[in-house]
């Protein structure tokens, strides 16, 4: 936590980090939903919600403090053994943690909080009175020597030694006694310090963790010393020792227990940084300015003869470069902070629609631009909510097919080149083909006996107002979600993929570009104009002579390898008016399972693209993903691959009509 003078709000701090415990506080509960008798698993819950009680009282949060303590108390229960952890306790602590957080943002019903507080009395009486409760393991007494001294200044940033005090005494057996061996003189006393020690001894099953919990929000700054006792010893030395007497503690130490707890703790806390998510977008921009100016300076010198010139700007460019891959690293986030997200929806969506639903997650370390994770999770949303909705059937009817009772949501991530694939696949009924095709017809989307191919047939689900559900129910049947779904994937660059078969389930594939603010880029000329493709779709590169491309004339398609691979005239396409030059070029991109030409005049190279938004007057224009500046100053702009494939489809159509 920050202290005073820190530029931090406190307030805001405690949020951030609220959120996480409830986080991981949520993970644990869906982890010990599957494996009831687990109390590691009950530990870490219990540790969870004892720390958010402590920092929120800490903090003014009284609220949440007085709410999260009664579901520490039913844990605590747990812990001991005196109350088995059953699913409809862990379900009802999971509503609570829902509550917590609208307490920690300000806006939570009262009357709300006391129907989850009743909810979880009768999820406490039950699982005490369903039965002999579960053992606990066979309690492990041992003791604990214990030697602290706060941080002078704790007391002015909010820490009470004596609430401190209680919470050891909660925690077993204990014997305090108070050193005064700093206290200055009274000439150089500062009433708002806090000179005080302490020396403790606790005797009970305790762990190391619940004590060190105890000193969470001080233990970076504090003098601390925490040695295990054998338990003989710790009960002959609450025996012996005197009210008022000082405890020597005469066991032996460990190397690694002597040292004190505040400053291994300040070397694994300055390895990380906590940096607000705006300050790195705000050094993206700033490392975006120094790509371009890099860029002219790279032209300068590479007009002119001046050899220093040149080995400055080729030095200042490897910097750049350097930079640039540093800036991507710092934001690129694991996907697992996207998927862990869903195993709650998961959860929620399973006793809504009464299904047995698993998740399942795989390649959760590839990583992604953060800004990228942040849009991919409404899609993400909707396409699961349909999957459990539409696509997994119920346990009885999956039965009945033959397979197992419990339906399969896989999400699953990999990269491939500079994309990452991101496929949701469930083993369900699979979307009805023909269903589409009658909806289509009924919304005249298509007409009637209209010769359309499954794959374009499946592509109208993400068309507006869309759907093929018989009724509207709470998750799905609006005709909406999709329509996001397909916005969203196409302003960030990206595709869609869906494959169904009847009876065995669903795969649907986004595919979306690795980030959205730098790219590698292949510079080309087109007429009079400069355009950017990007790199990481370019597969090769063929040259087209004038000769080929007056024969090719009508139909737009070269053999390669025994492929065909039709290709697009992009002088035409972007209807320049020039003539083409003698030995045009073909580049050859890729974009899922489609492989496709595109002519242009001439290869100028490899180019660093810093990605800049199209303006509103041309941001609807279909075939350009955004534009750059080029080191001339001049504006080049970035194609989007994807967008005209589909938007020369229709030209070469009528191209072949017209012979």
């Amino acid at each position: 936590m920050s202290g005073p003078g820190s530029g931090e709000d406190p307030t805001a701090a405690f949020r951030i980090e609220a959120g996480e415990l409830l986080e991981q506080v949520e993970q644990g509960l869906l982890d010990l939903e599957h494996r009831l008798d687990d109390m590691n698993l009950v530990n870490a819950v219990f540790r969870g919600l004892h720390t958010l009680k402590g920092s929120g009282a800490m903090f003014g949060f009284d609220a949440l403090a007085a709410f999260t303590h009664h579901c520490e108390s039913a844990f605590d229960r747990v812990r001991k053994g005196d109350v088995r952890a059953t699913p409809e306790l862990v379900s009802v602590i999971l509503s609570a943690a829902d509550h917590m957080r609208a307490l920690v943002d300000g806006d939570a019903p009262a009357a709300h909080g006391q129907a989850i507080l009743d909810r979880l009395a009768g999820a406490v009486d039950a699982a005490a009175g369903g039965g002999a409760p579960v053992p606990a393991p066979a309690p492990r007494k041992q003791g604990w020597a214990l030697s602290f001294r706060l941080p002078p200044d704790a007391m002015a940033n909010g820490t009470s030694p004596l609430a401190l005090l209680d919470e050891l005494r909660e925690l077993g057996e204990a014997t305090i006694v108070a050193t005064f061996d700093k206290v200055p003189t009274l000439d150089d006393l500062n009433p708002g310090h806090c000179f005080v020690g302490w020396d403790c001894t606790l005797i009970g099953d305790i762990s190391r963790e619940a004590i060190e919990d105890v000193f969470l929000f001080v233990m970076d700054d504090m003098e601390i010393t925490i040695t295990p006792l054998a338990v003989e010893e710790a009960e002959a030395e609450v025996a012996a020792t005197p009210e008022h007497a000082p405890v020597t503690v005469d066991a032996p130490v460990a190397a690694n227990d002597t040292t004190p707890r505040g400053a291994s703790a300040n070397r694994s806390q300055g390895e990380h940084v906590r940096v607000p998510a705006e300050r790195l977008d705000e050094l993206m921009d700033r490392v975006g300015e120094l790509v371009i100016a890099q860029s002219r300076l790279s032209q300068l010198a590479g007009n002119g003869h001046d050899l220093s010139l040149r080995s400055v700007s080729e030095e200042i460019e490897r910097l750049a470069g350097e930079m640039r891959d540093t800036m991507m690293i710092l934001r690129m986030v694991p996907v697992s902070t996207l998927f862990g997200r869903f195993r709650r929806l998961i959860h929620d969506l399973a006793n809504e629609t009464g299904k047995a639903i698993e998740l399942v997650t795989e390649g959760e370390t590839t990583e992604v631009d953060k800004t990228v994770i942040e849009r991919l999770f409404d899609p993400l949303v909707h396409i699961i909510r349909n999957s459990c909705d539409h696509g997994l059937e119920k346990a009885e009817d999956r039965i009945a097919a033959g397979k197992s009772a419990s339906g399969v949501i896989r999400l699953s991530a990999h990269q491939a080149g500079g994309e990452v694939l991101i496929t949701i696949t469930d083993d369900g009924r699979g979307i009805d083909v023909e269903r589409v095709r009658a909806k289509a017809e009924a919304n005249g989307l298509i007409q009637p006996g209209q010769v359309v191919s499954e794959d374009e047939l499946l592509g109208l689900i993400f068309h507006p107002g869309f759907s093929t559900a018989a009724q509207v129910t709470n998750l799905s049947g609006r005709g909406v979600g999709m329509d996001v779904v397909k916005r969203t994937i196409e302003s960030l660059r990206g595709s869609i993929d869906v494959k169904s078969v009847s009876g065995q389930g669903s795969t649907i594939t986004l595919r979306i570009p690795l980030t959205l603010a730098i790219i590698e880029g292949l510079l080309v000329r087109v007429g009079e104009g400069r355009y950017v493709i990007p790199l990481a779709a370019v597969e090769e590169c063929l040259e087209l002579s004038l000769e080929e491309d007056l024969r090719s004339r009508g139909r737009s398609i070269i053999t390669l390898r025994e492929r065909l691979v039709p290709f697009l005239r992009l002088r035409d396409l972007f209807e320049t008016g020039t003539k083409p030059d003698t030995y045009q070029k073909i580049v050859v991109v890729g974009t899922g399972a489609e492989r496709v030409g595109l002519v242009v005049d001439q290869i100028v190279g490899n180019h660093q693209t810093v990605i800049k938004a199209m303006s509103p007057l041309h941001r609807n224009v279909a075939a350009f993903a955004g534009a750059t500046i080029l080191g001339d100053g001049s504006v080049a702009l970035i194609l989007d691959i994807a967008q005209l494939i589909a938007l020369s489809q229709p030209r070469e159509e009528r191209r072949l009509a017209a012979g």
